[in-house]
């Protein structure tokens, strides 16, 4: 068993194109995509026309959660700018994810299992981000039973196997390889390289194991486009995949 996890592609049609194309060389049983679609500055109808097309169990992460809102001014401009592109199917069909799903012992979630906005595999402590202790990601799954536990968010690539035997993993961001947080302290997350991000995990003799995977395209376009719709901390994350301090 093959599959390949995606995650965080915010809008970024041509990252996710590569990303596609690289597990279709690849070659996979299922994809699927643990949220935050589209949200962001780049292309999100055709991101999630391309999404819409592409057989995947897709969940749906706290930028699905926040451009469905009532109150449109109250949203953050990355959810501002995909809602207002968004057709109505696609807004329809992006109300329909669930936010958590299982596949074959393996569970899907955005954030941790209580918040769409929690860091699973990262701490942020008064000094920034660092990853997680395995005790921490322990306690905060619970008694989750899942051999494979797949989360996004931080859009930082990790695995962790716990002490228990279940493997944890966030594949990384398909389309944005860095931002800014502010909760519960400033702090940076960020991938350091331009590449988008992915994973496949594969099951032999009943044992998982996660390939963090990066894939080259090329983010000018992209990076372009950040900058004409005024969103300059994204050009910085989608060229160089880091911000300055």
């Amino acid at each position: 068993m093959r599959i390949a996890a995606i995650s965080d592609v915010h809008g970024n049609l041509h990252a996710l194109q590569a990303v596609l194309a690289d597990i279709r060389r690849r070659g996979c049983d299922a994809i699927v995509n643990l949220g935050d679609l589209a949200s962001g500055p780049l292309w999100p109808a055709e991101t999630v026309a391309l999404l819409m097309a592409t057989p995947a169990l897709t969940i749906g992460g706290n930028h699905e959660r926040q451009l469905l809102g009532d109150d449109v001014a109250a949203m953050g401009e990355s959810d501002r700018l995909a809602r207002a592109a968004l057709a109505p199917e696609q807004l329809a069909w992006i109300a329909a994810l669930p936010a958590q799903a299982r596949l074959d012992g393996v569970y899907l979630l955005h954030g941790t299992p209580e918040s769409d906005l929690g860091y699973l595999l990262e701490r942020v402590d008064p000094d920034g981000a660092r990853a997680a202790r395995p005790d921490e990601v322990a306690a905060a799954l619970g008694d989750i039973d899942a051999s494979v536990v797949l989360c996004g968010h931080t859009h930082v690539p990790r695995a962790l196997r716990l002490d228990d035997g279940r493997l944890c993993v966030n594949p990384g961001s398909v389309g944005l390889q860095a931002f800014r947080g502010r909760q519960p302290w400033p702090h940076v997350m960020q991938s350091g390289t331009p590449a988008a991000r992915y994973a496949m995990l594969q099951r032999d003799s009943g044992s998982w194991r996660a390939e963090l995977l990066a894939v080259d395209y090329d983010p000018a376009p992209a990076a372009g486009l950040a900058r004409a719709r005024g969103c300059d901390e994204w050009v910085e994350a989608l060229r160089c995949g880091c911000l300055s301090p």
